[in-house]
Formats: structure tokens, sequence, C-alpha cells
């Protein structure tokens, strides 16, 4: 009985498949129900674009066409399936309430095999549809009206490509003075934020500075304590304002820079010390090597330090505890064009960690604003934890600073394993001298 039966499935004739562009509920559910009883498979979609995406997806032995869908109208997305090599023999049929004097004709202009009236007649419309399966087409008989109604298409398409190009202008146009307004905002913002948040670490650090003060930073609600959490909460709370200040500058390309010659072999050497201070309890172990014979580079020392930290402890944040991360330094000369810049002299940092990797379709989204790997349900605000959290700013920030000093940053990794730890190596170029 199964070979019977899985014989018959295999000589069974795969049902006609037709696919029904239209916006209409009530002229779905009834074309839907007289084909579903004459046997055929119906496929709706409701709109131009997809009709295009499924169409090509589908590959429907029939297309019956509404004429005034949204987006791309049913001319439109007839001319565009008739651009498509497989999809240039289908019938499409236009199935429309357009039936003023001449909509026939610019349907069959626009590649349409035929046209079918509404409201359909329920009674003859299986027949209709029989017939456009079977082969047949209508033609306009009349060269010179055919001529005349190709002229009328063409000068249509312009003008509502024409209209949508208006649109767009005007919409970005739009997108891009609230952008402005938004960044205008949070500038403003941060610096008022920044007021009272100096006052506060002020106050904070003369009281923490006081010997008098009973207790011990470990003895937990002793007045010491309070005052130690206090001054740590108001700075992360500094760095969080600084990061959101920072990518909004960026942004505006209104990063100000304060250029100088600049030893970066300092700045890393600091930016280590800062993240294993910040996580002593990680037991990381972090190797410097080539960083000491480094020649200087022209940048702005605060910034520099502040995209090398933010990498660094990146490192530190997707490497488990008594992990390694490396940072070397090497000089790279006379490669004209390297990486696309125009500098021919540059300084290499590159920071290695064995960490937990990165998935190759990541890696180039990782610099994007806000953008965070871990699922944010499980967000922590530590930045050197393993896994830790945070805004997803730091290498946005990271990535404007170098570009701002004529660099480029970029990340290499195998991908994401957590058993076998891949790990990730990020890359600083920066060019020697001015920055172009």
């Amino acid at each position: 009985m199964d070979n019977d039966t899985n014989s018959l499935k295999a000589t069974r004739p795969q049902r006609t498949k037709i696919l029904y562009v239209e916006d209409d509920p009530a002229s779905i559910v009834l074309v839907h129900r007289v084909l579903e009883s004459e046997g055929y498979q119906v496929v709706t979609v409701s709109d131009g674009l997809s009709a295009v995406d499924i169409a090509t997806r589908e590959m429907p032995d029939l297309i019956l066409m509404d004429i005034n869908i949204n987006g791309l109208d049913g001319y439109e997305v007839t001319t565009r399936l008739r651009s498509i090599e497989d999809m240039r023999w289908v019938p499409i049929v236009a199935v429309t309430a357009a039936t003023l004097r001449g909509d026939r004709e610019r349907a069959l202009i626009a590649g349409c095999s035929g046209y079918i009236p509404k409201p359909i007649d329920v009674d003859k419309f299986p027949d209709q549809v029989r017939s456009f399966l079977l082969g047949t087409t209508e033609e306009i008989e009349s060269a010179e009206e055919k001529a005349e109604y190709l002229i009328e298409y063409s000068h249509r398409l312009v003008d509502r490509l024409e209209n949508k190009l208006h649109e767009l202008e005007t919409a970005h146009a739009e997108l891009q003075r609230m952008d402005k307004m938004k960044t205008d905002f949070i500038i403003i913002a941060g610096h008022e934020l920044r007021t009272p948040l100096t006052t506060i670490y002020g106050y904070a650090q003369i009281l923490q500075s006081n010997p008098d003060l009973s207790g011990s930073p470990d003895e937990v609600g002793s007045p010491r304590f309070i005052i130690e959490k206090m001054v740590e909460a108001t700075m992360r709370l500094n760095e969080v304002i600084g990061d959101i200040l920072n990518v909004s500058m960026i942004d505006a390309d209104k990063l100000e820079l304060a250029m100088r010659p600049v030893f970066l072999k300092s700045l890393v050497r600091k930016a280590v010390r800062s993240v294993t201070n910040t996580a002593p309890d990680r037991g990381l172990i972090f190797e410097i090597k080539g960083v000491d014979d480094l020649p200087p580079v022209m940048g702005d020392s605060q910034r520099l330090y502040q995209a090398l930290w933010n990498v660094a402890s990146n490192a530190a944040k997707y490497t488990p505890n008594e992990g390694r991360v490396r940072i070397t330094g090497r000089q790279i000369e006379d490669t004209p064009g390297t990486c696309g810049l125009k500098a021919t002299r540059f300084v290499q940092i590159a920071v290695q960690d064995s960490g937990v990797g990165i998935p190759p379709d990541e890696q180039e989204h990782i610099f994007d604003r806000f953008y965070v790997l871990e699922d944010t349900a499980l967000h922590r605000s530590s930045k050197t934890a393993f896994k830790g959290g945070g805004l997803g700013l730091g290498l946005t920030v990271a990535r404007g600073i170098v570009e701002a000093h004529g660099g480029r940053i970029w990340v290499e990794s195998e991908g994401r394993d957590e058993d076998r730890l891949p790990g990730s190596t990020f890359h600083i170029l920066l060019p020697m001298g001015n920055p172009s």
C-alpha cells in the first residue's frame, strides 16, 4: 500500500499556480474562491514591490494583475516582470476596474497578455483564465494606435519617476533637518548634564579626600564606602555622556582635534593600565610588543588614547578570565594606496585577543552606532566584565577618531566560538605626518 501511495503521489500532476496581485480584500476572497473551486493553487499579494519578489520566487503559471495597487502600480510591475528572463513568457492578465477608454491598450502596452474588466463575471471567469493559460494573447490592432500608446506610456513612466524623485528629495531633506536637530539637542543636553555632574563629582572628591571620613571602601554601608560608590557612579555616568557626545560630534563632523606629535607607546601603556585597574579580578594578561620604537604621529593625544582604550576594553570584554590580549606595533612604509588611504607611511597598532571571536557577517556592523552583539536582555553596565554591557558606542567612537586622523580601523576574526575561542584582531592604521 505504501509503495502504491508513493507511486500515485509521484505521478499526480502539479496544480496550476496562479498569482493574484490585488489590494482589495473582497476581490481577493471572490477570485480565490472561484479559482480554488476550479482546482487552481492561488497565491495572493497586495503591493507592487512584493509582487515582483513573490513572482520571481513562486514562478506562477499565470499572473492576474490589478492595476491600481500600492507602491509600483500594475503597469510598472508588469513592465518590470517582463524584463526578467524567467518571467518573460508568463501570461500576465490585467484584472481591473480601470475600464475607461484606453485602459485596455495601456495594459497591453505595459506587457499584459490580456485584459479582464471588473467586476468579474464568475460564470465566465474560469473560462477566461483557462484561455490565457492555453496561450491566448490580445493585441492592439492598429500600429499607429500602438505607437501612440507606447509614447504616452513612456511619458507616464518618466513623470512618475520624476515625482518619486521629488518625494525622495523632500523626504531626505526633512530627515537631514531632523537629524541635525537631534544631533544639536544631544550636544546641548550633554553639556547641560555635565554641568551639574561636574559639581557632584567635585564635592564627592572633597568628601572622599576627607581623612576624618569613617569606614573604608570595602566596608559596605559605611560613609567612605558610600562616597566611593558615588564617585564611581559619577565617573561612569560621565563616560556615558562622553560617548554620546563624541558620537554626535563625529556624526556632525564637529570632532575637534588638538594636533601635535604623539608617542603611541605611552598611550598604549596608559590604556592597558586603565583596563587592568578597572577589572583587576579578571586575571587578563596583556602583552605589549613593538610599540616602544614607534615614531610619533601627528594627532590629538586625548582622542587617540580614547580610541585605544575603547579597543583594548572591547578586547577585554570578549576575552574570558585568565585570557590574553596582545598589542603589537609596527611601521608600514612605501606602500602607496595602502587600504585606500592617501598616505604612504603608517603606524599600525594591532590588538589581538583570545576571546570568543566575531561572526563574519557582524564584523562591519560592530562599528555601527548602538550595535550590540550580546542579547540586550542580559545587559550589564560594566564595560570590562566578560561579555559586559555598554551603549554599543565604543567602537563607533574609536572609528570616528581614527578616521578623523586620516587612518582606518578594521577587525579580523575566524568567527564566533565560545568553546574554541578563535579570538579577534583589531587593526588601527594611522598615517605618519598630518592627515590629508
